[in-house]
């Protein structure tokens, strides 16, 4: 191609062919002449979208085909409403749990006292009492004779207390020697089971003084042994009214220990009453006459290094008493 001049639109329209395009050529031929090829450079290009980094990939991008869904806060749910079944059903499960705790904890103490009750219910030989305090200066002074005090009885025949009440370190009942009678306590038992205890605030028992202790030991009945129970050297009186028929040694490991004193009652002559433990009295010999709580028989023998004696559990000393028993008169003219 040329300048406009020599250009010829209705030749070239002419010559060419169907699947040719149009050539590019002057649509304003009647203009000023140009310089050659000036005007046949192609139109700027038309921008058919914004570059790249002005799309809007929600709008432009695939995210367009999507519809943007719209957003918006919303208030929290509220709890769904309780199951009344299952509020009832959990209410009944806790009940069953306290009361199968209630239960647990009654048969706790359900045990506990049973085992209490069968430790202590038959106690004859119950803990030892608190030592008590010493003897004040007073009791070490010469008490003179008791006042009359009944500590025991077998059927008519009653016993005396044998030394001042001053003195009395404590009272028990145990076994005695071989023939030895049951006697009867007066008074309290003061290591008495609870079983018994219960059973006397039921039915009624024993009240009041003297307070004693039932003791282990000996062959005779559990109450054929009363040990009245006094420092040594202190005097001991006769318990009945009677006669001393015999009076012999108490022999333990080849030493002697004092005396055994035998008193026929004056209103049991059937039988026998004799206390040991004691060292006898110089003025006192077979035969004599003896008096209630009026007749001094001796003092009471230091049996510490003999034996270990029971009553020493309930005493604040080593336990010396004086023994009382009551034998049949018949069973010690044979011995």
């Amino acid at each position: 191609m040329t300048g406009g001049g020599r250009d010829y639109p209705g030749k070239h329209q002419q010559d060419g062919q169907a699947d040719e395009l149009n050539p590019a050529r002057n649509l304003d031929a009647r203009g000023a002449p140009v310089r050659a090829h000036a005007t046949d450079a192609t139109a700027t290009a038309v921008a058919l979208r914004p570059p790249d980094w002005d799309w809007s990939f929600p709008l432009d991008g695939t995210l367009a085909l999507k519809a943007q869904e719209p957003c918006a806060t919303v208030p929290s749910m509220s709890p769904p409403a309780p199951n009344r079944r299952a509020r009832r059903t959990r209410s009944r499960h806790l009940d069953v749990e306290r009361r199968r705790r209630r239960v647990a904890a009654l048969a706790a103490l359900l045990l506990v006292g049973v085992v209490t009750l069968l430790l202590s219910a038959f106690g004859g030989s119950g803990s030892p009492q608190v030592a008590a305090a010493p003897a004040s200066a007073s009791r070490l002074l010469p008490a003179g004779p008791p006042l009359p005090e009944i500590v025991a009885r077998f059927g008519t025949l009653q016993l005396q207390l044998p030394v001042s009440q001053t003195r009395v370190t404590a009272i028990g009942f145990q076994g005695g020697s071989e023939g030895a009678l049951a006697l009867s306590p007066l008074g309290a038992q003061a290591n008495e089971g609870l079983l018994k205890r219960v059973v006397h605030s039921i039915v009624g028992g024993s009240s009041g003084r003297p307070r004693w202790y039932q003791l282990p030991g000996g062959l005779g009945p559990g109450s054929s042994s009363v040990d009245v129970g006094a420092p040594a050297g202190t005097d001991v009186y006769a318990p009945v009214d009677g006669t001393i028929v015999a009076i012999d040694d108490v022999v333990l490991d080849d030493h002697v220990y004092g005396s055994r004193i035998d008193i026929q009652p004056t209103n049991a002559p059937s039988l026998v009453v004799s206390v040991s433990h004691v060292r006898v009295d110089p003025s006192l010999v077979v035969g004599s006459s003896v008096t209630a709580a009026g007749s001094k028989l001796g003092s009471v023998v230091d049996f510490a290094h003999a034996e270990r004696q029971a009553l020493a559990r309930y005493t604040n000393d080593s336990g010396n008493h004086v023994v009382i028993e009551v034998h049949p008169s018949a069973t010690l003219s044979l011995g």
